[in-house]
């Protein structure tokens, strides 16, 4: 099912992840970090392609990114419930998988990213309740961080340099062919199908970028503040 990891993002969607944190999982795995992903749902309402067309996908960007694992909970898609039996799904990998940091949505935006971000937040603190009897040892992560969009007012706590890796975080969204534009298809429009939604895409990691100085960046807001040794570092 999954393994240990250092990070773990969790994704309302199939290539939700890409989107919002593809860069900087990128940026780990050259950093020696263990990554994994959990999609809480298979994208079944999805506009266009399918749910296996979906799954496929999500397959093909897990081998860009070098994940250590990716796994799907099957909950459902536009209508994510916070309910004990959700939470419970996720805790089970929390326990199982014990990472440091979880990756997730922001509180904007689609109706299923903001549940999860809330899903996440009820699961990394149960997770580490002794009550909650899943048959694992308790284990919470030590902080949460939530990736910021690009239609989003807030400004990000942190930014990630993701320069060297932005080439790559592209290719793996481009692995969900069936999302993107496709002249030749004559399935609805979507605001990711547009001609100009990866030229969008790279435009606000840009905008992040010129915020903490690189060229390309992802943008992070944290449920604590991250601990520096060195002022001069920032």
């Amino acid at each position: 099912m999954c393994e240990p990891v250092d990070v773990l993002a969790v994704g309302a969607h199939p290539d939700d992840i890409e989107l919002g944190c593809g860069g900087t999982l990128l940026r780990l795995k050259s950093l020696g970090r263990r990554t994994g992903v959990v999609d809480l749902t298979r994208g079944e309402l999805g506009t266009r392609g399918t749910m296996e067309t979906r799954a496929l996908e999500a397959r093909r960007a897990a081998a860009l990114l070098g994940l250590d694992f990716r796994l799907n909970l099957g909950l459902k898609d536009g209508d994510l419930s916070l309910d004990e039996e959700s939470r419970l799904a996720l805790i089970r990998v929390i326990r199982q998988c014990r990472p440091k940091l979880v990756l997730t949505h922001s509180k904007w935006g689609h109706p299923d990213h903001g549940k999860a971000a809330i899903l996440v937040e009820e699961a990394v603190h149960h997770a580490g309740l002794a009550a909650i009897d899943t048959s694992q040892p308790r284990f919470r992560p030590r902080r949460i961080a939530f990736w910021t969009h690009f239609d989003q007012p807030a400004a990000p706590h942190v930014g990630v340099d993701i320069s060297e890796h932005y080439e790559r975080k592209e290719r793996a969204l481009k692995a969900f062919a069936s999302q993107l534009h496709r002249p030749d298809s004559s399935e609805p429009a979507t605001y990711l199908s547009d001609p100009r939604f990866l030229e969008r895409i790279r435009s606000f990691h840009t905008h992040v970028g010129s915020l903490v100085g690189c060229s390309l960046a992802e943008g992070f807001l944290m449920s604590r503040p991250p601990r520096i040794g060195d002022l001069a570092d920032c």
